[in-house]
C-alpha cells in the first residue's frame, strides 16, 4: 500500500493522498502502468469518504500522473511518456531580467508541464528549506544558483544542490564550478561572455586615443569575474582601464564607460548627470555601454548599448530540455547590441 492517512496532519486527505502518488511515482515504488485501488477499494480500506477518493484522483488525473481506462479502472502514467511533468523554479531574485527569462521558459513549456515558482533570495537558508519540503514533490528544478562566493557558502550550495538527482536538476544562468553529474545548465560565462561581448565593438589597436572607465557595485556578485574578462580585454586590445564604484568627477572626451550595475540604477543616473556637466555629448564625446538587455534600452539615452547574455534564448533552451527529456549543459549567447551610446 502506498496509501497512509496520517490523521494529525493539518493536510487535507486527498492532498496526503496526491502527494504520496506524486512520491510513488517519483522513488519509483509506483510503477508505470501499474494498476492503483479503485475509489471505492480505497475508501473502505481507509476508512475515508469516496467523496475524498475521487477528489484527489480527480487531480491526478488532471496533472497527468494516473490515467483513467473504461471499465478497468486508473492506472500509474508513464511520466516520460506523457504526463504532464511538475516543475519548481527557484529564482535567486525577481528582477526585469529574470522576467524575460521566465516568459520564455513557459510560453515555450505551454501545458505540456506544471510549473510553481519561488525566490530564494541568496540564502542558503532559504534553498534548504525549499528542498526540506518539496524535494519528493517534482520532476525537475531549475534553479539559479546566485549565492555569495565565499567558500563556505558556496560548499553549502554544492551539498544542497547535490540532494537533487542529476536526472531532475537544471542550472541556470550560472554554472556552478566543479559540480559534477549529468544535471542539465543554461549558463552565462561571466569572464569569458564580457570579453567576447567587448570584443564585437572594437577592433585592436584602433582605440589608442580612448580609455575604458568600468563602474561597478561593491556588492555585485560577480563583479571580480567580469573584472578578469574586462582586464583581460582591455590587455589584449591595448586599451587603458580603470575601475570605480561611482562615477568619476573627471570625464573628458574619448571616455568610454562601462556601467555593470542596472542601468536603471543610480550609478547611470549620476554618470550622465556628470557628462552633462562637463557640457559632453553621450554618444559623440563620451560613450556608454551597459550590461544586461532589457526592451526599455532602446528608449534609454535614446538607445543605450548593452553587452548581454540572450535571457530569452536562456528561458527557451531550458524548457526545451524539459519537453524533449534530454539534459545538456549549454553556454548561453551572449552578445553586444549597440545603439546610439556606443
Amino acid at each position: 500500500m502506498i496509501f497512509k492517512i496520517d490523521g494529525g496532519s493539518k493536510e487535507p486527505i486527498y492532498k496526503q493522498l496526491v502527494m504520496q502518488v506524486k512520491k510513488a511515482l517519483h522513488d519509483g515504488s509506483l510503477k508505470a502502468g501499474e494498476q492503483i485501488p479503485s475509489m471505492n477499494d480505497l475508501a473502505a480500506k481507509l476508512g475515508i469518504s469516496r467523496e475524498t477518493v475521487k477528489k484527489a484522483y480527480g487531480v491526478l488525473v488532471e496533472n497527468g500522473l494516473i490515467v483513467p481506462k473504461h471499465g478497468k479502472g486508473f492506472y500509474a502514467a508513464d511520466l516520460e511518456k506523457g504526463g504532464r511533468p511538475q516543475v519548481l523554479v527557484i529564482f535567486d531574485k525577481f528582477s526585469v531580467y529574470k522576467q524575460i527569462l521566465f516568459n520564455a521558459f513557459s510560453e515555450k513549456i505551454g501545458d505540456r508541464a506544471d510549473i510553481t515558482i519561488v525566490n530564494h533570495n541568496q540564502s542558503l537558508d532559504l534553498l534548504t528549506y525549499y528542498l526540506d519540503n518539496y524535494l519528493d514533490d517534482f520532476d525537475y528544478y531549475v534553479v539559479t544558483p546566485h549565492f555569495p562566493l565565499d567558500s563556505e557558502t558556496q560548499a553549502g550550495v554544492l551539498r544542497q544542490l547535490a540532494r537533487i538527482p542529476n536526472r531532475k536538476l537544471i542550472m541556470l544562468d550560472r554554472l556552478q564550478p566543479d559540480y559534477p553529474g549529468n544535471y542539465g545548465a543554461v549558463y552565462q560565462d561571466f569572464e569569458s561572455d564580457i570579453y567576447d561581448g567587448l570584443a564585437q565593438g572594437f577592433e585592436k589597436g584602433a582605440h589608442t586615443d580612448c580609455r575604458l572607465r568600468v563602474i561597478t557595485l561593491p556588492e555585485s556578485l560577480y563583479g571580480s569575474i567580469i573584472r578578469r574578462g574586462v582586464e583581460r580585454f582591455c590587455k589584449d586590445y591595448e586599451i587603458p582601464v580603470s575601475f570605480y564604484y561611482t562615477a568619476p568627477e573627471d570625464i573628458s572626451r574619448g571616455d568610454i564607460f562601462l556601467v555593470l550595475n542596472s542601468q536603471l540604477d543610480e550609478g547611470l543616473v549620476s554618470l550622465v548627470r556628470k557628462i552633462s556637466a562637463w557640457n559632453l555629448s553621450i554618444g559623440d564625446d563620451v560613450k556608454i555601454i551597459s550590461y544586461n538587455e532589457f526592451p526599455m534600452n532602446e528608449l534609454v539615452l535614446g538607445g543605450l548599448t548593452t553587452v548581454s547574455t540572450d535571457f530569452w534564448e536562456m528561458g527557451r533552451l531550458a524548457a526545451d530540455m524539459i519537453t524533449g527529456h534530454k539534459l545538456g549543459k549549454l553556454r548561453c549567447p551572449f552578445r553586444m547590441i549597440r545603439r546610439h551610446t556606443f
